[in-house]
């Protein structure tokens, strides 16, 4: 079972840093906010926690006890807690991320990607996030 840590506020920059290089700041974290609007009505902004996982992968939530209701485009529609809402928001953003022509964020979004889809597994939600993702 893999485990997650959070990362401390004091530690946030250089972590996301150390993951994605420059590309945190732009694209990367803006895209995350963007596709949790694009998601669900219920979001409207705040701060997020972020993840580091014992695989080497990152992710980052809303900081807050809600459920978020998401409609997707793939049909799916159901509420998730807030740290499979960000979970879903993450998934979205670095598939979305690694087609892009930028190879050095192509493959660390790619590579992000698979190391949290693997800790979805473990997730008590996860056939939920599975399903807003596939």
């Amino acid at each position: 079972m893999m485990t997650r840590m959070m990362v401390p506020a004091e530690k946030r920059v250089r972590h996301a840093a150390e993951i994605f290089g420059r590309y945190f700041s732009y694209p990367v974290e803006p895209t995350i906010y963007t596709v949790a609007d694009r998601l669900s009505a219920d979001y409207g902004g705040g701060y997020w926690a972020f993840w580091a996982l014992d695989n080497q992968g990152f992710y980052m939530a809303p900081d807050v006890k809600a459920t978020f209701s998401v409609i997707c485009e793939n049909g799916f529609e159901g509420s998730l807690s807030a740290d499979a809402f960000g979970i879903t928001c993450c998934l979205y953003t670095y598939s979305n991320l690694s087609f892009q022509k930028d190879q050095g964020l192509a493959c660390r979004c790619a590579e992000q990607y698979h190391r949290l889809r693997v800790y979805v597994y473990d997730h008590p939600e996860a056939e939920d996030i599975l399903r807003a993702t596939d």
